[in-house]
């Protein structure tokens, strides 16, 4: 921790020992305690004032640029995959200059991997990247500290059921020269996963950079469903970066040279599969779109202009059990949604893919009539939801943020617990569990467990204040079941605030150790991540 927030912090009378902030703090949304005695808030004060000057994005040609399809790696038996971290350049929009990147393989997304169920895939990680990272990294930051290498690496496959060995754990990293081999058994439904580093301390950075790539998964069923498949199924890869006038990504500091670390990260630039307003030439029929949240912290709220309606047929963890119609959709960071866009009745005109009010990239359809036999049944698959009474064991787990004296965040806990602390969460391997998900501030969490998938059971509102005060949760409202688009199976979702959330997980596959932490890349980073561990 930086030396003016720990004085603070102590000044308060937070700190112990060690260093270990419990639940004694005041979460973001409550003013600090002041201390009887105690002197003038200390708090570190910005010595950086210079800002680079930073592009207008509204000022660039819309829809100039095709969107880019990121190469599709089909895994053959018996041959690993070989993928590269590699510093690369990329062209964001066709009037900017390269952008200088950290990507697997030359491309940002990565390479989209296609897998099939219950066929494994192995793959060789190498890490050929520079040795300084390009980024400001927070030495101060759990995982971060000087005398770790600058440039690390490792690889999570997000939403795959996989040995823990293979998950990508946050402190096996490798450094550039290192490489890797980690296997994906793929014994699960078909399912729109994704790739991304998993760094301890530098994640944050490491996916700013662009490192992240599509994991598709497809098993028999949803093969002989019929959904619009080949040429008429894309990637929509999500992201946003602040970039200069001359192209390059910029990442917001806190203006203290030594202690650069903020809490969230929004850009001014939206793009998709790597690329600012692309556009993609459709024909008037159905298409099926994976689309991905790989921001950093930006939740984005999709519809398409004018409100025309859409399918949702899958989330996280695969299909839901019948389409969804929709006229937006509001998707947090490491969600994924499985869409289809029928663009039929929309020949020879162009509509847009908006985030509220601004435009992400535009579908151009053609002119004219084509026929179409593909299909969207209205049964997708069998969903049976989960019965409260499975479950052997609840566990209640608190989301905190601590601000200082002028309620700038400071730093974020899941169950007022610091990453080294030890291991509180011991679910047993095949056991079912209710994850009871208190959310003490003012954000909304996207929650992800690694190995499980999980269903939501429900979202109550409760009074905070008096939980801060009394450790009770008294309700407020009524339970809210959710909604039909989330009422799958799902690895992250969204934990409100003011609100418990309640996940039913069953966790089956491996023992071993695994992680759980907000997928708001910043709070991850210092420290809304801990590890838990199945035992067999």
């Amino acid at each position: 921790m930086h030396p003016s927030r720990r004085r603070f912090l102590q000044g308060m009378g937070l700190l112990a020992g060690t260093g270990a902030l419990r639940a004694f703090g005041a979460p973001m949304h409550m003013a600090m305690p002041t201390a009887k005695g105690s002197g003038l808030c200390k708090h570190a004060v910005a010595d950086q004032t210079s800002v680079p000057r930073l592009l207008d994005p509204s000022r660039l040609t819309p829809f100039v640029d095709t969107l880019p399809r990121p190469e599709v790696l089909h895994p053959k038996a018996g041959t690993a995959l070989r993928i590269a971290m590699r510093e690369s350049e990329q062209r964001l929009h066709r009037d900017l200059p390269p952008t200088r990147l950290w990507t697997y393989g030359d491309s940002m997304p990565g390479p989209t991997i296609e897998a099939r169920s219950g066929v494994p895939v192995r793959v060789e990680w190498s890490n050929r990247l520079p040795l300084k990272h390009f980024l400001p990294i927070d030495h101060h930051v759990c995982g971060a500290e000087p005398d770790k290498p600058e440039v690390r690496g490792v690889v999570h496959v997000h939403g795959a059921r996989v040995p823990a060995a293979d998950d990508g754990y946050p402190t096996d990293w490798m450094v550039p020269g290192q490489s890797r081999a980690q296997t994906y058994p793929n014994r699960q439904d078909a399912a729109t996963l994704w790739y991304h580093d998993h760094t301890m301390g530098i994640e944050r950075l490491n996916l700013y950079a662009g490192l992240f790539g599509m994991y598709l998964l497809r098993d028999v069923h949803e093969l002989s469903l019929g959904l619009p498949s080949g040429d008429f199924e894309w990637p929509l890869v999500l992201t946003d970066r602040l970039l200069t006038e001359d192209g390059q990504l910029y990442y917001p500091t806190s203006g203290i040279s030594d202690a650069p670390w903020v809490p969230e990260v929004f850009g001014n630039a939206m793009l998709v599969n790597g690329a600012l307003m692309p556009r993609l030439d459709v024909q008037a029929r159905r298409y099926r779109f994976r689309v991905l949240n790989a921001a950093n912290g930006r939740f984005f709220r999709l519809s398409l202009r004018g409100q025309r309606p859409f399918l949702q047929i899958g989330s996280d963890q695969g299909l839901l059990a019948s389409p969804v119609q929709q006229t937006s959709l509001f998707l947090a960071p490491g969600e994924r949604a499985d869409l289809v866009v029928d663009f039929a009745s929309m020949d020879g005109t162009a509509i847009e893919l908006m985030n509220d009010a601004l435009p992400l990239m535009q579908f151009k359809v053609a002119a004219g009539k084509v026929s179409d036999s593909s299909r969207v049944p209205s049964t997708l698959r069998d969903v049976p939801r989960m019965a409260e009474t499975s479950a052997t064991q609840t566990r209640v787990l608190t989301i905190d943020e601590y601000a200082d004296c002028v309620s700038t965040p400071m730093l974020m806990l899941l169950d007022g617990k610091h990453w080294h602390e030890p291991v509180s969460e011991k679910p047993r391997l095949g056991s079912t569990e209710i994850w009871s998900l208190v959310n003490l501030t003012e954000d909304t969490h996207p929650i992800h467990l690694h190995l499980v998938r999980f269903q939501i059971l429900d979202r109550r509102p409760f009074d905070v204040d008096e939980y801060l005060e009394s450790k009770t949760i008294r309700y407020t409202g009524p339970a809210q079941p959710p909604p039909a688009h989330e009422a799958g199976w799902k690895d992250t979702a969204q934990v409100y605030p003011g609100m418990v959330t309640r996940y039913i997980i069953t966790f089956e596959g491996y023992a071993g150790r695994y992680v759980w932490h907000c997928h708001l890349l910043e709070h991850a980073s210092n420290e809304m991540m801990r590890p838990f561990e199945v035992v067999a």
